[in-house]
């Protein structure tokens, strides 16, 4: 089955985040995307980048600010395609269906930040356009956050909860070592 790694929003405004201090989950997550990266390059698959740029000025996503950059873990190669999305999913607004769809690819593992968020959201849409995809569990991270009713939950348990449900019905949730078996 043709494969795809989609490598989503390992940029500079996450790790500013990680430096001041915030607690996160899965601190090997940018070794296994390397892991994962070099593996599907050496193999000559397809590896394509999800690049978020926010439309705020204040945004530290926004493509002017520090926090747009690439982190240097997960740099574009020469020929790798670059997707730059606005919204929370690759697909929404972009060009990553016809790319993937063009070269022939049925299964994407994702990867990236956050695991809740655009990760989640990406693998999501994939398997809503007939993709398989698999969500690389050791090979994204997350932050904690702290809901409408008060009630705070660490970074662990959002991971964990987003592995839960994605488990099954909407992908394979699989370690980085298992990736690299298939």
């Amino acid at each position: 089955m043709k494969t795809a790694l989609l490598v989503i929003d390992v940029q500079m405004a996450l790790a500013h985040e990680d430096a001041s201090g915030t607690k996160r989950s899965c601190p090997e997550a940018e070794n296994n995307i390397a892991r994962l990266l070099k593996e599907f390059r050496s193999a000559g698959d397809t590896v394509v980048h999800i690049h978020h740029h926010g439309t705020d000025p204040e945004d530290p996503f926004h493509p002017d600010a520090a926090g747009s950059a690439v982190q240097p873990v997960a740099v574009p190669e020469p020929g790798e395609p670059v997707v730059i999305k606005t919204g929370s999913s690759g697909f929404m607004g972009t060009s990553l269906h016809e790319i993937l769809s063009k070269a022939g690819i049925e299964r994407v593992v994702t990867c990236g930040a956050t695991a809740n968020h655009c990760v989640e959201s990406t693998t999501r849409s994939a398997a809503d356009l007939g993709f398989q995809p698999i969500y690389a569990a050791d090979a994204v991270w997350t932050y904690g956050i702290t809901g409408p009713d008060g009630v705070h939950h660490s970074a662990d348990q959002i991971h964990s909860v987003s592995m839960a449900t994605l488990e099954g019905e909407i992908a394979s949730v699989k370690k980085t070592q298992d990736i690299l078996k298939m």
